[in-house]
């Protein structure tokens, strides 16, 4: 199939459709506006579901009623209104009906501006809402792998009965690249059996998104831990460049960066540099933040002399990176904040001190990782709008 050039929230919009979405409710806000506009041409010539809710709130209970019915539905957001979403993704969570989230984020907090981010990395890996519950969480790092993790967030949802969200930040939203889309999948002919549909003939069901006992509610989450584990023991995912742990090889890496989305794509560039340097450094790339790759971390700690973790934040995923890392090497952090994009010379530099600082044979047993604040200097000169929420 020939490739096509589009702009990632336009390629994901497709991306969704051709896997059968059949109900899509949202609200615009910037950087994803572009996704629910296209959804608004395309569902309806397509004799399908789209509407434009009043608010962030009104759009995920709409959801959560078309996920209840069987129905393959979707929203996407950016994270403001993501955080509007949180008590309605708690319920579907608590419902177990399947659900697919685009979360584009941008600067915060608050407001924040509408530059590129991964400040939602904590409100949507860690839980999405109140309760003890994880949705599983899928980062792209290109417009070729948003449009194919978006059809994997539609298969892993209906397998799993849970959310799956598809995280990115306003630079892949808005980027344009070459991709080749998936065929368009056949609408589903009947519900799943465990939909509310009130047609004749089927047997009665109900979805209750609480239980009022104790002894109730704590079997809810336990039959929800077991799903998390089941998860977790099947659907990691990570790509790595530049890592084997292999004695001799001319690709053994001694240093890792670890980044995801944007930040990884930027630090690869950072890292094929270092290498052309002399620095035995290699990338891991997690794609799922949830279930995050935990053990293959902790494999690369008995190996590796340092890690450096590169994110727009503050240090969200880091806090991940040194439990998985345990304590077995020294973990260092550069991170940008409110918008700005880390430059690979930036990242470069970051591992070349870390390669100075590890340079020496260790003992990996150390007292614990070692963290580095986002450097402070000047942010670049950005031109952004004063807009409203959309």
């Amino acid at each position: 199939m020939a490739k096509q050039l589009m702009k990632g929230n336009e390629a994901i919009a497709e991306a969704a459709i051709r896997a059968g979405v059949e109900a899509y409710f949202g609200y615009p806000i910037t950087p994803q506006t572009e996704l629910l506009e296209y959804m608004s041409k395309r569902m309806p010539e397509l004799g399908r579901v789209f509407l434009q809710a009043e608010s962030e709130v009104a759009a995920i209970n709409m959801v959560y009623g078309a996920a209840c019915a069987g129905r393959r539905v979707m929203t996407s957001s950016s994270s403001p209104g993501i955080s509007l979403m949180q008590e309605g993704l708690s319920y579907i969570a608590a419902s177990h009906v399947p659900v697919v989230i685009v979360d584009v984020m941008r600067g915060g907090p608050g407001l924040g501006n509408i530059a590129p981010s991964q400040s939602d990395y904590f409100q949507m890996v860690k839980m999405a809402g109140h309760g003890d519950y994880k949705p599983i969480v899928l980062a792209p790092a290109t417009v070729q792998e948003a449009v194919d993790l978006t059809a994997l967030a539609f298969d892993l949802a209906e397998r799993y009965r849970t959310i799956a969200t598809v995280l990115l930040d306003g630079v892949l939203g808005q980027m344009m690249e070459p991709v080749e889309l998936p065929a368009m999948r056949a609408l589903p002919t009947t519900p799943p059996a465990w939909a509310i549909t009130g047609a004749a003939g089927r047997a009665k069901n109900s979805v209750v998104p609480f239980r009022m006992q104790a002894d109730d509610l704590e079997a809810l989450n336990l039959e929800l831990q077991r799903k998390i584990a089941e998860i977790a023991r099947r659907e990691v995912r990570f790509k790595e460049y530049l890592i084997d742990t292999t004695s001799g090889s001319t690709d053994k890496a001694e240093l890792i960066v670890v980044a995801f989305g944007t930040a990884g794509r930027v630090a690869l560039s950072a890292v094929k540099a270092a290498r052309q340097k002399g620095i035995c450094v290699g990338l891991h790339r997690p794609i799922t933040l949830s279930p995050f790759p935990d053990e293959r971390l902790s494999q690369l700690a008995d190996e590796a002399r340092g890690f450096l973790v590169v994110e727009m934040n503050a240090g969200q995923m880091l806090q991940d990176v040194k439990l998985s890392v345990g304590g077995q090497a020294p973990v260092r952090f550069y991170g940008r904040t409110g918008g700005q994009v880390p430059m690979p010379d930036d990242i470069a530099l970051e591992i070349e001190k870390l390669d100075e600082m590890t340079g020496h044979p260790l003992d990996h047993k150390i007292e614990g990782p070692v963290a580095l604040r986002p450097v402070d200097r000047p942010a670049r000169r950005q031109e952004t709008s004063r807009t409203s929420r959309n």
